[in-house]
């Protein structure tokens, strides 16, 4: 009880009132889209966002806190999409429990995966972590009892009688999915400070910085690399069961891009490996710069991202966060 009081005292700390206060953000922005169509458009570009955002959240578990490089997370942002879809439409079950068992069956294929590369470190790990992605796509690509190549889409009727705050059917759907994506950052962003603030989140930062020496010490190394790999695996799943039923239907080919994996490890090393407050500002500030730049500059924005990345390379290995509380020290207990 006296550890469990503890962690929660530090809620109080400043970047858990920040974390709080873009969690009440979000929400309101989606209260004011139900009440305002003016403020639609709002929504909509703080959805996609929030999908980055569970990806970088998920990331920061086995990357910024663990030291492990996955470059095959979105895998389990198409495995929640997928499992959620195929309950939806061929089962006819409803969005709550759908995502749950998305959750758990990311939480699960985490399991199974992790037997198989958290044998392994550095870039093999990273390297397998693809190799399984584009596995698991190709299989999703021929495996016909759900869609092979063609996905699944949802049928109209089975959300014509859904009903949300005044509306109902597609328009109800809309509104509902993006208060349940925000929901689920939620879910995520306390999962990712309690972590940080408990003893086995301490386990992990000291498996980022000496594996072996971390071993010496008396830490389960393989008990917690699991254990992370499957929490990490959560956020992404839950999103991905959303975003699928908020689109209506699911494709391979998207549902196991690495560009989301790709983009959600740049928002970690943005903001900063490792810390709360790094992984929401690197994820949301991203999201908003490749809006502008896909908006502005439609065939130049990947040239200018590939150069940003080699200046936060350069610059700011430990991202922005990071490199604020190498500069000032005094700040460490406030930028956590």
């Amino acid at each position: 009880m006296g550890r469990l009081a503890e962690t929660l005292a530090t809620v109080k700390n400043p970047s858990a009132l920040a974390g709080l206060g873009l969690a009440a953000l979000f929400y309101l922005v989606g209260l004011l889209a139900v009440r305002d169509p003016g403020y639609a458009y709002y929504r909509e570009t703080i959805a996609t966002a929030l999908v980055l955002l569970n990806m970088a959240l998920g990331l920061n578990i086995i990357l910024g806190m663990t030291g492990y490089v996955s470059f095959g997370h979105v895998v389990f942002f198409g495995i929640g999409g997928y499992v959620a879809m195929a309950l939806l439409e061929y089962r006819g079950w409803n969005i709550y429990v759908a995502m749950l068992v998305a959750a758990a069956a990311g939480a699960a294929l985490a399991l199974v995966l992790g037997t198989i590369v958290l044998r392994l470190r550095g870039a093999y790990f990273a390297i397998a972590t693809i190799g399984l992605n584009e596995a698991i796509r190709v299989f999703f690509e021929n495996y016909q009892p759900l869609g092979g190549a063609n996905g699944i889409e949802l049928s109209v009727s089975r959300v014509a009688n859904l009903r949300f705050m005044g509306y109902q059917g597609l328009a109800a759907k809309l509104h509902l999915s993006y208060m349940l994506l925000a929901t689920v950052t939620l879910v995520a962003m306390a999962m990712n400070w309690f972590i940080l603030k408990s003893r086995f989140g301490l386990g992990l930062l000291a498996i980022r910085e000496d594996e072996d020496a971390a071993e010496s010490m008396g830490v389960d190394t393989w008990r917690y690399k699991t254990l992370a790999y499957m929490l990490s695996a959560i956020p992404p799943a839950l999103a991905g069961a959303v975003f699928a039923w908020k689109n209506g239907s699911i494709y391979p080919h998207t549902a196991f891009s690495l560009t989301l994996s790709i983009e959600g490890i740049i928002a970690v090393m943005l903001g900063g490996a490792g810390t709360f407050l790094g992984t929401l500002l690197g994820a949301l500030t991203y999201s908003g710069v490749k809006t502008y730049l896909l908006t502005s500059f439609p065939h130049l924005h990947l040239v200018l991202f590939g150069i940003a990345i080699m200046a936060i390379v350069e610059f700011l290995p430990e991202g922005v966060v990071g490199w604020i509380r190498i500069r000032y020290t005094h700040l460490r207990r406030i930028l956590e």
